[in-house]
């Protein structure tokens, strides 16, 4: 047997256990599972993983790379964001490919491919997103001929041409149940939202409260009453639902309650919304934590890490949307004008490995399981990624148990010069990352490749 790379020594895990045992790589596949593998390949190259953990590379299904947003451009692009996802233990993530004006979905999808191919330094692959149901939802066939099954709607953002109402998503989920596909909707009553946004849409509220305004417009119920909305077009059309980035701990039990009576609804959680509260506006900078939907309190922490653990939520994704701090800085006091969104994917696996693992609310099995195994299972990419089997590709990341390393934006991949977490000391970096056998991570630093990164086509979403 013929093997290129052999990770000896490390303790194997996935979501049934640990196991202590060699990983053999033969190309971009894992192609053997034993003890003392070095005997039988000896011109392998040896990664010594001893007390260490040898997991899945993490799967992030929820990324927006090099995205045009709010008369801006997202930061990080398929170049500085995916070396920061390598860096993180990720190799591999999955953008929205967004139509602007009249474009098609299928047009978008190639407007993406040319931000990716030939640059990305891990896998990637994309959803469709229906501005117009009238006009797209005749393309899902040809999407998903290509290996894109979901497509996301929005639920607001009007302002941009992106809103969906709930005749697009009613619609969207009868095509999506003849077809197979499944919805992915962002949930916030639009509506709502706006009347409570008017209502502080005058200098001295602004100048008084600041960016403590995008958390006051914001309260639980802008989005559990959209996701309960959501849920009950699901449950009549008999469609797939996925709920993007769950931010608040009523939504929560929504959806417990609905996959209790059985609905097809899946949900994710972000990494922000676990470890971070609303009081990060009252700071001096706290428009650069302006995100939507925005974190919420420490209840809803707790309510979403218990949702984890009871698998109401399926996975942790990051929502990463990168702004610098001169880009944000252009909302000059006035919250409605600050770009949304956060870094995140070279923190994402560190921040539920520390706060999870580390702080007993989750199992290591159900680390793996959260960030690796049922990102890559629910889209439909599983067992070729989030799994260490013989034949799968060699995505794997080796994290040691107890290491932490200081956040400090200033050594890191990405291209933000600003961490939502600066200075938390976090451990659950990537030691060494594999992505399809090319250790792309070497002693914590990225040393892969621009291009090595190639297109995950996805099929059968939605199934955990």
């Amino acid at each position: 047997m013929k093997l290129d790379t052999i990770i000896t020594g490390g303790t194997l895990v996935t979501t049934s256990g640990r196991t202590r045992a060699d990983l053999g790589i033969g190309g971009e596949k894992i192609v053997a599972i034993g003890r003392n593998l070095a005997s039988v390949s000896k011109d392998a190259r040896i990664i010594d993983a001893k007390g260490l953990y040898v997991i899945p590379a993490g799967v992030d299904v929820h990324v927006h790379l090099d995205l045009p947003f709010m008369d801006s451009n997202s930061s990080d692009d398929y170049n500085t964001g995916t070396r920061a996802a390598a860096r993180g233990g990720i190799t591999t993530v999955v953008d929205f490919a967004i139509p602007y004006g009249e474009e098609t979905m299928n047009q978008a999808v190639d407007n993406w491919f040319k931000k990716a191919e030939g640059i990305a330094c891990v896998d990637y692959g994309f959803h469709g997103t229906i501005t117009n149901h009238r006009r797209h939802l005749p393309e899902l066939p040809r999407l998903i001929e290509r290996g894109i099954p979901t497509a996301k709607e929005f639920m607001i953002y009007a302002n941009m041409g992106w809103q969906s109402d709930d005749d697009g998503i009613f619609a969207a989920l009868e095509e999506c149940r003849r077809l197979g596909a499944m919805l992915m909707i962002h949930a916030e009553s639009s509506s709502v939202l706006s009347l409570l946004t008017s209502r502080v849409d005058n200098p001295e509220d602004k100048k008084k409260y600041g960016a403590r305004l995008h958390t006051m417009t914001r309260p639980h119920y802008v989005e559990t009453e959209a996701v309960q909305r959501a849920i009950k077009w699901c449950e009549v059309t008999g469609g797939k639902l996925f709920i993007v980035h769950l931010s608040t701990g009523p939504g929560a039990d929504l959806v417990k309650e609905a996959q209790g009576r059985g609905v097809n609804v899946l949900a994710e959680t972000c990494a922000h919304y676990l470890v971070l509260d609303d009081s990060v506006f009252g700071r001096k900078d706290g428009h650069l934590f302006a995100c939507q939907p925005q974190v919420k309190t420490k209840a809803d922490q707790k309510r979403l890490w218990q949702g984890l653990r009871e698998n109401t939520l399926c996975n942790v994704s990051t929502d990463t949307c990168t702004f610098t701090t001169r880009q944000k800085s252009i909302w000059n006091g006035d919250y409605s004008k600050i770009p949304m969104g956060m870094p995140g994917l070279e923190t994402l696996l560190p921040i539920v490995y520390t706060h999870g693992v580390l702080k007993r609310q989750l199992t290591l099995e159900q680390f793996v399981r959260k960030c690796c195994t049922d990102p890559a299972k629910v889209m439909g990419m599983y067992p070729r990624k989030g799994s260490l089997e013989v034949g799968t590709d060699a995505d794997i990341a080796i994290i040691h148990p107890t290491r932490r390393i200081k956040v400090d934006w200033h050594k890191m991949e990405t291209n933000a010069d600003w961490s939502p977490y600066q200075d938390w000391e976090l451990a659950g970096f990537a030691e060494t990352t594999l992505c399809r056998g090319a250790v792309i991570v070497e002693d914590y630093k990225f040393t892969g490749q621009n291009g090595h990164g190639c297109f995950v086509p996805r099929k059968n979403p939605g199934n955990q």
